[in-house]
């Protein structure tokens, strides 16, 4: 019988990219404002219906929006066959195959993002987040040369990932 358990983790740092939390009232407004409109709109509903559609709906958009997660994981000390690897939301990259990596600070964004944007490049761009993280691959298996990812915490996730 062989064991199918999971290997043992580490996770080395490990960042959620929620949405600010300023975000929640104009939503919920906003939320609030279209179930006025179809409330008076539409008399045969109860006036308590479109509010409780409608609000949990805004609620539901703005967690989704924050669901995506920057993760450094290496291998737990009982599998040292293992590797670090970068995750970003479902996608996840082996540390040996990165040749280079560098903060990109909030005022190279835009360019970063603009005119130098490699259209095969893997992007996970959060605007409500400002720095990111530039990764250079050196795969030749991989048509990607590099990624750029949004994180709060651009020195925290390069430090994870050299270590």
């Amino acid at each position: 019988m062989s064991d199918t358990r999971a290997a043992p983790q580490v996770v080395r740092y490990s960042e959620r990219l929620w949405v600010p939390w300023w975000w929640w009232p104009p939503g919920l407004a906003v939320a609030a404002l279209i179930a006025l409109e179809v409330n008076q709109g539409v008399r045969a509903l109860p006036n308590w219906v479109p509010f409780a559609v409608l609000l949990p709906v805004a609620a539901a958009v703005l967690i989704w929006l924050s669901k995506t997660e920057v993760r450094v994981i290496s291998p737990g000390t009982g599998h040292p066959a293992g590797e670090t690897e970068l995750w970003v939301g479902d996608a996840h990259l082996p540390v040996s195959v990165i040749s280079r990596s560098a903060e990109v600070p909030r005022s190279a964004k835009s360019a970063a993002l603009g005119r130098q944007l490699d259209p095969a490049a893997y992007v996970l761009h959060r605007a409500w987040v400002g720095p990111m993280v530039l990764v250079v691959l050196d795969d030749p298996d991989d048509p990607t040369p590099y990624w750029l990812v949004s994180c709060r915490h651009p020195d925290r996730v390069l430090s994870a990932l050299r270590s």
